[in-house]
């Protein structure tokens, strides 16, 4: 009798262990229900979106006041076009700004609003005009080392040049040598 309760019990705390992942799962891909209740939908294109996903969040002053709905490709102008559902209890400026972020460092990315000072507001099927691609890590770090690879390359271009303008013995003196010629 006491095998089978020990048994019992070890069921139930690996079942509990499993639905405890299910939950984290499901909180990790945006899969969980928010209180986002009747939504209007507007665009924005953006050049670079990195990783940003359907279900993610839109966020303003760090509220979630949204969700993203789809992402397109529009071969026209070359964009990623991002569909927002935007709850209607919020209302932003027609010159609102759209900011694509990372929580963390490498954590998820969100779109972030920013609102304008405009008079009129956003309506369903409008377009953000003015929006922020996304930071992609793998560009910045491959910048600054093109940027020390070229930075590196200089210097010896600066001395070479340096000998050749002043001559040979200008290496052999000293600075104060220079100043007295």
């Amino acid at each position: 009798m006491e095998r089978t309760a020990i048994d019992l019990w070890v069921g139930i705390f690996v079942a509990l262990g499993f639905a405890a992942l299910l939950g984290l799962a499901m909180k990790v891909g945006n899969l969980t229900t928010t209180n986002i209740g009747e939504t209007y939908t507007v665009t924005a294109n953006f050049e670079n979106i990195g990783g940003l996903k359907p279900r993610a969040p839109i966020k303003s002053a760090g509220v979630v006041v949204g969700r993203v709905e789809s992402i397109r490709f529009d071969p026209k102008t070359y964009e990623a076009v991002v569909s927002l559902n935007i709850d209607k209890r919020y209302s932003f400026p027609k010159d609102t700004f759209a900011n694509i972020y990372t929580a963390g460092l490498l954590g998820e990315q969100y779109l972030g609003l920013e609102a304008g000072g405009d008079e009129t507001s956003l309506k369903n099927g409008d377009k953000i005009m003015q929006t922020q691609d996304a930071v992609v890590l793998e560009k910045l770090i491959s910048q600054f080392l093109y940027s020390k690879a070229t930075e590196g390359d200089d210097k010896p271009a600066k001395t070479a040049a340096a000998s050749t303008e002043t001559g040979a013995d200008a290496l052999d003196a000293s600075p104060l040598d220079k100043i007295g010629k």
